[in-house]
């Protein structure tokens, strides 16, 4: 380059000249130089033809012939550092090589070369330019004309683009000039010149001169030249203006736009009127049109960019729109009515409103509008109220008299393109805009601050709540589509479609749905039509069925929502809900019983019925998913219905020919067969969902579809069907409330569910996804249970209750094979033990590809299985867990000369030492230590002793806190005095009650050992000679002799007695040879209540023999009287004929005669049904975060309440806690069992929520003893409960012998 010729600078001119055309376009709409430069220096960024120039690529060469070397040598020297470790990562080896380019002489020689190389060439351009200019400027008449000419080719405003002309560059006094010719008093010819002048300039330029102003008032009067064409070139600056300028400058264009189509409206040459109609075909009101078509194209952009500029510019625009649109004709005027205003044209080309859409989405802009709107143009939203209204009395009046706006309707969403319009017809449109206005302005909080407003012919002021009444009777009030119309046009403009997308927008806004749509006027306005065909007045809805499937869709989405729900089933009011006018949830729950059964004679044999039936379904359906809806619905039997109409289409269903895979569907399956499995599948899911809650578990049982609901869930899972998004975390509860019962666990069992489930672990434990392409080994698994396997963790956590332990593994036997192949997959849980858990044999270790990791996993497992003590003693009884343990134990140990050494620390022996300590031990939180899973830092990184045979070492037994020394107290000994001499009065029991909760409040560490036990045999002794007072009846009983059998119990029975003599040892509370005095309580007890109990025919493991748990309750009761068994004894016989033995002594009721039979045959106890459930309801209105968090976590709170109540909360409670726990439900009465459960979920709703966040919900509750927790300290909070709960409460529980629901 050092010899640059002629012939390089000619060349170098062409090249830049070619660039410079090319981005002309880009660089002519800048409006300043510094903009122009910025647009140059994104180029590449902007421009997908920028490495295709010549210049560029001239460029590129130019710098790799002079520095290529240079790069080229540092790359070599970075590579090499890299190798070493100095440099690393390809972005700082990019910049490292950059730098170092940059840096060097090469670059600085090459970059002072090109610079005065490109000056020269840059200035032999700008010399040539201005030469072109002087001749341009000779020649510029003749070009304007030639342009003139053949520069309009369209005629529409804003159809062109600034980015197609060529701009000529004006200086301050031509565009000076420019403005003086502009101005009206200039002859036609002299404008018509200096406008085809204005439109040859850039945009930005003019509107930065001096002139501006002057020239924007000459161009505002000019719009309104009687020469059509001559406004139109300025319309067409207008629009080259909002394309190409910057918002600053745009703004003022508009509100000149604006307010000359204001003062034209309000001229006296404008004189349209509504009924005359519009001829869109005219010219003028087609240029009228165009005008406000430009300005709502702007309006519509203008939000993209205004906030980035000044609050005042996007005032400015606002303003002179709302003023624009307010224009009104004067009121003096006869025919003011007939106005036809700005808003209608405004109306016509953007229906939906959707430029105040734009305009209050953002917030930043929706204050300015708002504020404007209450302040100055408050009459815009009284007129499209007014509108609302004024067209709702059409439609009255027209409903059933005349088709004529059922036609108009048809008519206006027709695909044809319209020329003309009636006075109707306008009069709809700006309907239809005014309905979506006022739709956009609800949602928010200060466009509803803006009512009550007030219209002219009323004397009320119209309210929020009679705007939403007017828009929900419009679903009904005004003509729908036909179903032909509603299949063949996609925007759809009818009333009803128009309401249903408003009132769906606000159920997805929490504030404007509580504020707008939870009361009780617009609840009777939705169920205004399903009240008349109730009460079968007579019906004027031009498609009865599409409006019935509306309501019933926003009644659902309603009951989805907690605040929703309450407006549903309580009213307004909740407190005071009046029983002569019934609330939403019994009309909703009659009309659909009325809709299973057929009953709605204006619905028979429509072909939309199914589909209405179904939407109802589904809004009870939301209701009875929550345990407070489930109440409301009961005394209707809906399952009952729902069961029948099942059951009917099951038997339609099996005459369906199976599809066949070769032929065409539609031959092989007739509609109407699709249609009878669609509805069967329906009423499946409506089923299912009754097990949502513990009682609607048991009602599902009832209709005898258990097994088909649960086999129609298992499919929709494995076809990953989805959900809908208000039960997202559904399905996970459903299958935890399944698994609590016996006849759930069977159904998930049959249906395939427990299969998949195993099968699935043991591809992500074992196989891994054969469908996954390996590119690298997997990462060892740090944690005990890897975050793949972690969800079926869980899920078998949720399944494996005692009750399906028990149904599922009474009859299986651990396979112990001699021989496993690799092959060979699991299917079943008894399989997960054999492989997992069991692992006695060689075999069953090389069968393992993970044999560490797998074996951790079945050990975690158990550890949570066994916390369930049923469970536990059901594996030990059965399988001899701990004995496999324990050998496993004694065999890992280190060789020595002398001999087997200590058992050597791994992962194995520390989970196996976690467990047994556990499944031996029983304690609450401060009577057994329980040894730590993981290593300490440190030179002894595991302190716990392991051992391979029991009893364990000492050290995993706490000390007993003595007892403090008994002193005398005044409250105690009034309660002891009470209880010694009882009074026949009523009330004697009721001061009993205040005077224990006083001794329990100030004192309730006294209440123990054999107070304890006086206070509990006195009180149920005077209560059980009370008929009153006892709500079962009982025959004498003579106890057996003493000389009870061991034998005679079964060994589960066995082995809880051991545990229980231990534990009351540990205590200090049993003495030696205490044993045989528990086993004749256990058989004295079976025997009693065997006299009570039915025979039951059943396939159910748990309905054929005996009571299969151990009763821990009597243990309890026989640690509480000091292994007394003549007084144990005494006093389960006297308590047995108490409410409260139903719930604390689950034995009591096992297939009891006191029961109705279809109770008995479920194996579901009232403990779940009714305790459990109003732990849930109680939890939803007292804890709704703790509420949230189980059913985030797909877990059942009844399930952990059902094992803490089973078990009498040992091992998670001290014996302390326990014995209040029994006496408090024992003098205040069974609903206290249920309040203690809320407190507990109160007292561990910190941690609750922390696990639900770890996704270790369930393990947490059943492995965690409740740390901290004391019944004293809660005791005045339960109260508080029974204040609220308990006569509801007390009736469920009364009700359990005749529960025929």
């Amino acid at each position: 380059m050092s010899q640059f010729t002629s012939e390089d600078e000619a060349l170098l001119q062409s090249m830049l000249r070619q660039l410079l055309q090319s981005v002309k376009e880009k660089i002519t709409g800048a409006p300043s130089v510094e903009c122009a430069e910025e647009i140059l220096l994104h180029l590449e960024e902007t421009d997908e033809n920028f490495h295709n120039y010549e210049f560029v690529k001239y460029l590129r060469q130019y710098i790799n012939n002079n520095l290529g070397s240079v790069i080229e040598e540092e790359t070599e020297k970075c590579t090499a550092a890299q190798n070493q470790g100095e440099v690393s990562g390809y972005d700082t080896f990019v910049q490292h090589v950059t730098k170092k380019t940059r840096e060097s002489k090469e670059y600085r020689e090459m970059m002072h070369a090109l610079k005065n190389i490109m000056m020269v060439v840059v200035e032999s351009l700008i010399n040539k330019f201005e030469e072109d200019q002087m001749r341009n400027k000779e020649m510029d008449s003749k070009t304007k004309k030639e342009c003139q000419s053949g520069y309009y080719t369209d005629n529409c405003s804003d159809s062109d683009s600034s980015f197609n002309q060529s701009y000529t560059f004006m200086s301050q006094e031509q565009l000076q000039l420019l403005v003086e010719r502009l101005d009206p008093i200039q002859p036609k010819e002299v404008r018509q010149e200096a406008l085809q002048t204005l439109c040859f300039a850039p945009p930005s330029n003019v509107l930065n001169s001096a002139g501006w102003p002057n020239l924007r008032k000459h161009l505002m009067m000019s719009l309104s030249d009687p020469d059509v064409t001559f406004s139109e070139k300025i319309l067409r600056f207008y629009a080259r203006t909002f394309s190409s300028s910057p918002f600053n400058m745009t703004r003022e264009v508009y509100t000149s736009l604006a307010q000359h189509l204001e003062f034209y409206f309000l001229s006296g040459e404008y004189s349209l009127r509504i009924s005359a109609g519009l001829d869109v075909s005219n010219a003028d009101i087609n240029h009228l049109l165009k005008k406000v078509r430009l300005l709502n194209e702007y309006q519509k952009e203008a939000p993209s960019s205004w906030i980035r500029h000044p609050e005042k510019y996007m005032e400015e625009i606002v303003e002179s729109t709302l003023s624009l649109l307010s224009v009104k004709h004067d009121p003096c005027y006869p025919d003011s009515q007939d106005f036809l205003s700005p808003v209608y044209f405004l109306a016509l080309l953007d229906i939906k409103a959707v430029w105040f859409k734009k305009w209050t989405h953002a917030y930043y802009s929706r204050t300015v509008v708002l504020r404007l709107l209450e302040k100055k143009y408050k009459s815009l939203i009284n007129a499209a109220v007014q509108q609302c209204f004024d067209y709702f009395e059409f439609c009255k009046a027209a409903v059933n008299t005349t088709s004529r706006v059922s036609g108009f309707s048809q008519q206006y969403s027709s695909d044809k393109q319209k020329f003309s319009y009636t006075g109707p017809e306008l009069q709809y449109v700006y309907f239809v805009h005014s309905l979506c206005l006022l739709g956009r302005l609800l949602i928010y909080k200060q466009g509803r601050s803006l009512f009550p407003v007030q219209l002219k012919n009323k004397k009320d002021c119209v309210s929020l709540a009679d705007l939403l009444v007017l828009f929900t009777q419009l679903i009904y009030c005004s003509p729908s589509y036909s179903k032909t119309t509603l299949a063949v046009h996609t925007d759809n403009y009818s009333p009803a479609s128009l309401v249903m997308e408003i009132l769906q927008v606000f159920c997805d806004q929490t504030g404007c749905a509580a504020e707008c749509l939870y009361t009780d006027a617009v609840i009777d306005a939705l169920l205004h039509p399903v009240q008349s065909l109730l009460s079968g007045t007579e019906v004027y809805i031009n498609c009865l069925e599409t409006t019935l499937i509306d309501v019933a869709d926003i009644l659902a989405r309603f009951a989805a929502v907690e605040e929703g729900l309450s407006i549903l089933l309580y009213g307004g009011n909740k407190n005071s809900a009046k029983e002569d006018s019934p609330t939403a949830v019994h009309v909703i729950v009659q009309f659909t019983k009325k809709l299973l059964h057929d009953d709605i004679t204006l619905l028979s044999g429509s072909e939309l019925l199914p589909v209405v039936k179904g939407a109802f379904i589904f809004v009870c359906r939301q209701m009875y998913r929550t345990c407070e809806g489930l109440q409301m619905l009961i005394p209707y039997g809906l399952h009952e219905s729902i069961g029948e109409a099942w059951k009917k289409m099951s038997l339609l269903s099996e005459r369906v020919p199976t599809p066949v895979t070769d032929t065409d569907s539609t031959s092989s399956i007739s509609l109407e067969s699709k249609n009878v499995l669609l509805w069967e599948e329906t009423l499946l899911d409506a089923l299912l969902n009754f097990s949502a809650t513990p009682k609607g578990l048991f009602l599902l049982h009832s209709t005898g579809a258990m097994n088909d609901c649960v086999s129609f869930m298992f499919n929709s899972l494995s076809k990953k069907l989805q959900t809908n998004k208000c039960e997202e975390f559904g399905n996970g509860v459903i299958i935890a409330q399944l698994a609590t019962t016996p006849t759930g666990a069977v159904a998930l069992q049959s249906s395939g569910f427990i299969k998949a489930l195993v099968t699935e672990l043991w591809t992500l434990l074992e196989c891994g996804k054969d469908d996954v392409r390996i590119t690298q080994p997997k990462s060892t698994p740090v944690d005990p249970i890897d975050q793949s396997c972690q969800k079926s963790f869980l899920s078998l956590i949720n399944l494996l209750t005692y009750p399906a332990v028990l149904e599922l593994l009474s009859k299986q036997d651990i396979p112990n094979k001699p021989k496993y192949s690799l092959r060979e997959v699991p299917t079943d849980i008894i399989d997960i033990i054999d492989r997992l858990i069991i692992l006695n044999s060689e075999a069953k270790i090389h069968s393992l590809f993970s044999y560490e990791q797998s074996h951790i996993f079945g050990l975690r497992l158990l550890n949570v299985l066994c916390c369930e003590l049923n469970t536990l003693l059901f594996l030990e009884t059965r399988y001899k867990v701990s004995q496999v343990l324990l050998t496993a134990q004694e065999e890992n140990v280190t060789e020595t000369s002398e001999g087997p050494g200590d058992i050597i620390i791994d992962g194995l022996s520390v989970e196996r030492n976690h467990v047994l300590v556990r499944v031996y031990l029983i304690g609450g939180p401060q009577e057994r230590i329980l040894p730590q899973r993981v290593l300490d830092k440190g030179s002894d990184p595991y302190p716990w002793p392991m051992f391979s045979s029991f009893p364990l070492p000492k050290c995993y037994l706490a000390e007993i806190p003595r007892k403090a020394e008994f002193r005398q107290d005044k409250d105690l000994d009034k309660l002891l005095s009470l209880l010694k001499n009882p009074d026949k009065q009523s009330e004697w029991a009721d001061i009993c009650r205040r005077q224990f909760c006083k001794v329990m409040k100030a004192r309730p560490d006294i209440i123990s050992g054999t107070i304890l036990a006086e206070l509990i045999e006195k009180f149920v002794s005077h209560l059980s000679e009370s008929r009153s007072d006892c709500y079962f009846s009982m025959e004498n009983y003579k106890a057996m002799d003493a000389d009870v059998k061991k034998e005679s119990l079964s060994s589960v029975q066995q082995l809880g007695v051991e545990m229980t003599v231990r534990y009351g040892k540990y205590l200090n509370l049993l003495k030696e040879h205490a044993e045989n005095d528990l086993f004749f309580i256990l058989m004295n007890c079976e025997q009693f209540l065997k006299q009570q109990q039915t025979t039951v025919v059943s396939s159910l493991y748990c309905l054929q023999r005996h009571y299969a748990g151990y009763d821990w309750f009597a243990s309890s009761v026989f640690l509480i009287m000091s292994g007394d068994r003549e007084k144990t004894l005494t006093f389960l016989q006297q308590f047995s004929r108490l409410l409260v033995s139903a719930f604390l002594w689950l034995p009591r009721l096992h297939v009891s005669v006191h029961l109705p039979i279809t109770t008995v045959e479920s194996g579901i106890h009232p403990v779940y049904f009714c305790s459990a459930h109003y732990v849930e309801m109680l939890m939803k209105a007292e804890l709704p975060l703790v509420s949230s968090a189980f059913h985030m976590a797909g877990f059942a709170p009844s399930q952990i309440c059902l094992q803490w109540i089973t078990q009498c909360f040992w091992n998670y409670m001290d014996w302390s806690e326990i014995c209040h726990y029994i006496a408090t439900c024992i003098f205040l009465g069974p609903d206290y069992q249920v309040y203690t459960c809320i407190s507990v979920f109160r007292h561990l709703q910190q941690d609750i929520l922390k696990h639900t966040e770890a996704q270790d919900l369930q393990v947490f509750l059943k492995e965690e003893a409740l740390h901290g927790f004391r019944v004293s300290d809660y005791l005045e909070y339960m109260e508080s409960l029974e204040l609220i709960y308990r006569p509801a409460l007390l009736k469920d529980m009364k009700n359990i012998r005749v529960h025929n629901t």
